[in-house]
């Protein structure tokens, strides 16, 4: 895609090429495979919100590979989630993990994910293992866990500042990390390394809500897996999805919110029937 040279704010219009519609060919298989590594004991409502949301925005199948008990909260929820290993096409990690708490084998199982090379979602407890990876990563970080990666790479500086200049903080991670960054926040900015610059705005505050950023990630996931071939074919194809994702979270929020309070699994309630009025 072209590189603009300012931002551009990314809009209906745009969103909407990034949709993949299932054709009378298609299989679960072709309609993509998202790996999903998220939730622990501490916080297994962040799984069951990201796959939920991943569910609902049209991907095949759903890879979940967390704890025992999570994987049985999921389920609960969502019986068609399938829990054995198995191939995937892109990967959703660390939504509801502590990187400071992660055990060792929750580690090495992140790492073995990220070196497969496939466009992955680096969210929460796995963003520090950013530099582990090889293919198309994008991460999801707020001001605060910004400021703490950016402080791992040696670039010092206080959420506060990010808050102050988002834009300039995203694309500054974007080329000290070689990753697409969208940052989230009452407008989203999205940065590639190659220079691609995009907002998203419009969402209502009743967003800033917990588990919402969990909601996120699974949309976006979705969006990987189902674009994967594309993303190898056009490594900026990534910052398109992240950005239509972020519009797709932030239209299903305004659709379930209405003016008034929302939860986080009311957004991802909301995806199926914002999509439906997207495409249309």
């Amino acid at each position: 895609m072209a590189k603009p040279r300012r931002w551009l704010e990314w809009e209906a219009e745009q969103a909407r090429d990034w949709i993949a519609v299932p054709q009378a060919t298609d299989d679960k298989y072709s309609r993509g495979v998202l790996g999903v590594r998220t939730g622990s004991t501490a916080y297994p409502g962040a799984a069951v919100l990201g796959v939920e949301a991943a569910s609902r925005t049209g991907v095949g199948m759903l890879r979940y590979l967390g704890p025992k008990r999570v994987a049985a909260l999921v389920l609960q929820r969502r019986p068609e989630v399938v829990t054995a290993d198995g191939r995937v096409q892109a990967w959703l990690l660390g939504s509801g993990m502590d990187a400071g708490a992660r055990s060792a084998e929750t580690t090495t199982r992140l790492q073995k994910a990220l070196r497969q090379g496939l466009p992955t979602v680096l969210d929460a407890g796995a963003l520090d293992l950013v530099a582990a990876g090889t293919g198309a990563r994008v991460i999801t970080p707020h001001y605060r866990e910004l400021a703490g990666l950016l402080a791992r790479s040696g670039e010092t500086v206080q959420a506060e500042e990010i808050a102050r200049d988002p834009g300039e903080w995203a694309i500054r991670a974007a080329g000290l990390l070689g990753v697409t960054v969208l940052l989230k926040g009452g407008t989203t900015y999205l940065a590639s390394p190659s220079g691609i610059r995009l907002t998203v705005s419009g969402a209502p505050p009743w967003l800033a809500t917990a588990g919402s950023g969990d909601v996120l990630g699974g949309i976006l996931g979705a969006l990987l897996a189902t674009h994967a071939a594309r993303i190898d074919a056009d490594a900026d194809a990534l910052a398109a999805l992240a950005a239509t994702a972020a519009f797709l979270h932030a239209s299903a929020a305004s659709r379930a919110s209405g003016g008034g309070p929302i939860v986080a699994l009311d957004i991802a309630e909301a995806v199926p029937a914002t999509i439906a009025a997207l495409l249309a």
